[in-house]
């Protein structure tokens, strides 16, 4: 009897697919090996890590590679505050790992789930105006290519393929290993606060630019913003322990026990959802605390939910937040979830959402059990208004011909794709659609 796989489904439940078959090597050789044998089956093959990208971007049909055993430590060189770890690591374990070598990420996004390879591929990014996604914090590593060998691109070998492979979208290889720069341990000192909207849209470019790290959420019904900002502390002083109850309080239960209910509630009777919002926004009170830079920019995230996000010339972030206030209100729809707003440096990633240009960010959501469809696309067709680029492992709905005038260096990109997979061993329908066959 021939047992068939279970079907993957990805963490957002968005997408789903019972692979022909799936493996899962501990080592780089067997990597090489799945991979030759994959062309040699005629199969399609592609890497998955741990299912956070809410898009197609890691469905595989033909042969599922789960690089989990792949993700220990290879080298650290400490005084160089460079560290090289195997792609299938996630970004906790990083995190722990570092800071037991009294190192850190420069940055770091609101959610450490995913494997470093997967959080590169798709553009992971946190928040601070002066600060580059995670993937322009590789300085090099180790792809798989179509046809099983290895191929090293770094700041030193292969350098002219580097702004393509550090962010790929899996369209490259599989990635075997990364390098990533890394900074001296540090903290933060977080300050949030509930703030009137109009106000802090008003400041948010000044605010993105001197401070080291600052975003808010907004409720929609309400007029009032949820800011963070956090500041990198110099000096290191006790973390903030006594404050570890509160926090407690406010990120495990109210934010995921309690919100979850309010969401199933707005979900049920959607009218009720402006009265829940403003009860939200308002059981979330100020407060400060200072602790590890790791424990401060990730929060646990346990209400599942969906989400588009898009990357805007940072200085037309306020108007398009005020154009999708008003169209919420004109259409009278009823979202429970808030509205994310953060920033990044610019970079030269020839895909990456802030290529070029100083950024902000917009991130609309969904809870799982509504349909985000209308309301996304309509988000969608305001960013696109503004300048907007979609995150690869978000939701959205853009194609190949769409994408191209974005991006300067679309062309370039799909010249590096033929050249390392001809014959697309990594390619999957969401790659199609955004890349072209």
């Amino acid at each position: 009897m021939i047992l068939r796989q279970p079907p993957w489904r990805n963490w957002a439940r968005t997408e789903s697919v019972r692979p022909v078959r799936v493996e899962r090597p501990a080592t780089v050789g067997a990597v090489q090996r799945s991979v030759r044998a994959a062309i040699r089956a005629g199969l399609r093959i592609k890497a998955v890590g741990t299912g956070h990208s809410f898009t197609g971007i890691a469905v595989a049909p033909g042969v599922q590679l789960d690089l989990y055993d792949l993700g220990g430590l290879i080298e650290i060189d400490v005084p160089a505050a460079r560290v090289t770890v195997a792609a299938g690591l996630p970004l906790h374990r990083l995190g722990r790992l570092l800071d037991d070598h009294g190192l850190a990420l420069a940055n770091l996004g609101d959610i450490d789930r995913q494997t470093v390879a997967g959080a590169i591929s798709t553009g992971t990014h946190g928040t601070g105006g002066g600060f580059v996604g995670l993937a322009s914090q590789v300085t090099g590593l180790t792809l798989v290519t179509a046809d099983g060998t290895l191929l090293r691109v770094s700041d030193t070998e292969n350098t002219e393929i580097l702004p393509a492979v550090r962010l790929g979208l899996g369209a490259l290889g599989i990635i075997v290993d990364v390098t990533i720069q890394c900074v001296p341990r540090f903290q933060l000192h977080s300050d949030q606060r509930s703030e009137p909207l109009d106000a802090v849209l008003e400041d948010f470019v000044r605010r993105s630019r001197t401070h080291d790290h600052f975003e808010f959420f907004w409720f929609p019904h309400t007029d009032t913003a949820l800011t963070k900002t956090n500041t990198r502390v110099v000096e290191p002083r006790p973390a903030a322990r006594a404050h570890r109850v509160s926090r407690w309080i406010d990120n495990e239960l109210l934010a995921n026990g309690v919100y979850r209910g309010v969401c199933a509630v707005g979900t049920a009777l959607p009218a009720l959802v402006p009265s829940l919002a403003r009860l939200s926004a308002r059981s979330t009170g100020n407060r400060q605390f200072t602790d590890a830079s790791t424990r401060v920019f990730a929060t646990n995230r346990a209400v599942r939910f969906r989400e588009m996000e898009y990357a805007l010339p940072r200085d037309r972030v306020p108007e398009a937040v005020r154009a999708v206030r008003r169209f919420i209100e004109a259409r009278g729809w009823r979202i429970s979830f808030p509205i994310e707003v953060r920033s990044a440096a610019a970079d030269d990633l020839w895909l990456s959402p802030a290529y070029g240009r100083d950024t902000g960010y917009v991130s609309v959501h969904r809870y799982v059990r509504e349909d985000p469809e209308e309301y996304f696309r309509a988000v969608e067709q305001i960013m696109i208004g503004y300048g907007g680029r979609p995150h690869w492992g978000k939701l959205h709905y853009q194609k190949a011909d769409a994408l191209r005038g974005r991006y300067p260096h679309f062309d370039d990109f799909l010249a590096v794709r033929d050249r390392l997979d001809p014959e697309r061993r990594f390619t999957n329908s969401y790659l199609e659609r955004v890349l072209g066959p």
